[in-house]
């Protein structure tokens, strides 16, 4: 195998940073593996002398010089105008020519998508979504995000957001989101939002595992938080398939682990919204779990921007 047919992916989160060295041949498992911790608090010079020794240890233990690219998963956008990072979570981030200084740092091209964006072009390409034309990913955890990624390619989009669903209103709420506007679908079936709900309907101050425990016993609060997830991920995802109706929906983060978006019951539901007699598109659980990120970022080194 030469060096060129590895591909380097790096996946910068909010308290980790990865690198994996991955055989497209063989997907399912990466070649070398690392991460440490990101220390965001200690500021954004740290944080790419982190990630710059991150990639001298790559290549110290697997013996593998650094590719022309490297493909890197970020907790928020590049903003193709400018260059720089936007609406990311790691607030040293932002305002950042993440990608210019990594790459003069590193001697190497670097190409770079969200998280969302990275989830979505590993589950397409090697995972649930794997020989589909079409797939939307979506990340339901403490945040909402998605991605889009047509014939094996995650698109961007003009402003960088190609795929955030998550910030679309849904009708009749009116939760003020910390975006700037009201009713985001953010603020109504993410995991801290059910969480909240099932509070202020009167249950305790509980994780959304043990609140789908509950439902599972009958509790009548809990019951009432899942109804509201069911009908709201309905209404949300319908506008969104209306638009580029995909081939197969593939749902990660924590709230994704909920059985009942994949019953036949919320296919029913979205029918009620749906601009068609009829639902094909599949949803479908994700294959890849926490290796999606950095698999994602791999699959960007081969994908020009």
């Amino acid at each position: 195998m030469t060096v060129e047919s590895l591909l380097w992916g790096i996946d910068l989160g909010g308290t980790k940073i990865e690198i994996a060295l991955c055989d497209p041949a063989r997907p399912a498992e990466a070649l070398f593996r690392r991460r440490c911790d990101t220390n965001a608090h200690l500021g954004y010079d740290q944080i790419l002398a982190r990630i710059s020794s991150l990639v001298a240890e790559a290549e110290e233990i697997s013996g593998r010089r650094r590719p022309a690219r490297i493909g890197m998963g970020t907790p928020g956008a590049v903003d193709p105008a400018t260059g720089e990072l936007k609406n990311s979570n790691t607030t040293c981030l932002n305002g950042r020519p993440l990608r210019q200084n990594l790459a003069a740092i590193l001697g190497c091209e670097v190409t770079m998508a969200n998280d969302a964006n990275c989830f979505t072009l590993a589950e397409a390409r090697w995972g649930a979504g794997k020989g589909e034309d079409l797939v939307l990913g979506l990340i339901l955890g403490t945040g909402v995000g998605g991605g889009i990624c047509i014939s094996g390619r995650v698109i961007n989009g003009l402003h960088g957001i190609a795929g955030e669903w998550g910030h679309n209103p849904i009708p009749g709420e009116e939760r003020p989101c910390y975006c700037g506007r009201r009713g985001c679908v953010e603020t109504v079936i993410a995991g801290p939002s059910l969480e909240r709900f099932y509070r202020e309907s009167g249950g305790e101050d509980l994780r959304l595992p043990q609140i789908c425990a509950r439902a599972g016993a009958g509790e009548d609060s809990a019951m009432r938080t899942l109804d509201r997830l069911r009908e709201k991920f309905a209404q949300a995802i319908a506008a969104v398939i209306n638009i580029l109706d995909p081939d197969a929906i593939v749902i990660g983060g924590g709230v994704g682990n909920i059985p009942l978006l994949y019953e036949p019951l919320v296919r029913e539901a979205i029918l009620r919204h749906l601009f068609n007699p009829e639902l094909k598109t599949k949803i479908l659980r994700p294959l890849l779990g926490d290796s999606a990120g950095v698999f994602g970022a791999a699959l960007l080194s081969s994908q020009r921007d």
